[in-house]
């Protein structure tokens, strides 16, 4: 009997927070942004971007690009911030020759997606890959997690596990969808009242080893 693991991509695997403001910092020196439009361009980004955000960006910045433009920049140069540390790589490799699948669910749009997991190098070390904009679902959404899982070639419930950073879209959202959970802490305490994971980690690494040093279940 198989085992499942889902990953986070954003600020798990990858460090997006660090890579947008390097990217902000980047196209804000480019245009001769203000410093106050500096930050106002790192702030719109920091959560959450998608093609629409920039069709407000480019009035408040004063830019000219067209929105359409703007995203092509981001897409490709947010690509080539971010970077998956190549132990983790390798962890990924040893869960998969452990005999667990390792599918990536994340939630944003296909395009920027899909460019950070290649330039990050990822794809060449997981199963399959479930992005929230073409499935359709986001996380905490239960359905996209049985997508995510189907992708992989499992059937929830199964003995799978989520892994991410998110309290609510991957902790609350898994273990809604019957998974269990490695809440990646990053330093943080837990906080999030009538929740618990099943298992907390500081770093993607560490919640990778807990995974490797599991029996199999018989769940």
């Amino acid at each position: 009997m198989g085992r499942l693991v889902l990953m986070d991509l954003d600020d798990t695997l990858i460090n997006r927070s660090d890579a947008v403001t390097a990217w902000a910092a980047d196209f804000s020196i480019d245009r001769n942004l203000s410093t106050e439009h500096a930050q106002t361009l790192t702030e719109a980004l920091r959560e959450r971007a998608l093609p629409k955000t920039f069709e407000a960006l480019r009035t408040v910045l004063g830019l000219a690009d067209s929105a359409a433009e703007l995203w092509d920049a981001y897409v490709v140069g947010l690509a080539a911030k971010v970077r998956c540390d190549p132990a983790v790589l390798a962890r990924l490799d040893l869960l998969r020759a452990a005999g667990w699948s390792v599918g990536v669910l994340t939630n944003g749009a296909t395009d920027i997606q899909r460019a950070k997991l290649t330039t990050a190098g990822i794809l060449d070390h997981v199963d399959a890959v479930c992005i929230s904009e073409e499935a359709g679902a986001r996380k905490p959404e239960p359905e996209v997690f049985r997508t995510a899982a189907a992708r992989c070639g499992f059937v929830l419930p199964a003995d799978a596990w989520m892994v991410g950073d998110n309290p609510m879209t991957d902790i609350a959202g898994a273990s809604a969808a019957g998974l269990r959970t490695v809440w990646v802490s990053a330093g943080s305490t837990w906080a999030t009242p009538g929740l618990v994971p099943d298992h907390i980690s500081p770093t993607v690494m560490e919640a990778v080893d807990f995974l490797l040093g599991r029996p199999e279940s018989t769940r």
